[in-house]
């Protein structure tokens, strides 16, 4: 089980340069789980690439039932008061610190590309290249 960041779920389901390594990272570890603000990151993408040309609205929404599928039962509410205190000590949105304090909850790896998150969170935090190669903050956390 992981928790993935909106961005890998991106890259998982809408083709580009990082697809491959979340490929790599689904055949890895399938489970993947998120905060429930995923499903409002997801769709601010899609927007963004519909008001880009790049997708039809009924390719976005295609692709929003893609995700929605993928996630079915595997999102969480997160508590306030880490999500607070994780962005006050780090700096790191408090967007971003819900899958960080997800991750600390559950106890297992937040597969991300945000290199800030990286860099705050390494207890945490892995890259989808690294998770890939078998990497894994997860074994630090055990």
């Amino acid at each position: 089980m992981i928790i993935a960041d909106t961005n890998l779920l991106v890259d998982l389901l809408v083709h580009g340069d990082r697809t491959a390594d979340a490929r790599r990272v689904f055949r890895r570890d399938p489970d993947w789980r998120a905060p429930l603000l995923w499903r409002s990151e997801f769709r601010n993408v899609l927007r963004f690439l519909i008001r880009r040309g790049l997708f039809s609205l009924a390719d976005a929404l295609e692709i929003m039932d893609r995700a929605e599928s993928l996630m079915e039962g595997a999102d969480y509410t997160v508590l306030s008061a880490p999500v607070l205190e994780l962005a006050a000590s780090s700096g790191i949105s408090a967007y971003d610190c819900e899958f960080v304090s997800l991750a600390r909850q559950i106890g297992v790896p937040l597969v991300t590309s945000d290199a800030p998150v990286l860099r705050a969170f390494p207890d945490v935090a892995v890259s989808p290249a690294a998770f890939a190669r078998g990497g894994s903050a997860h074994s630090t956390m055990r």
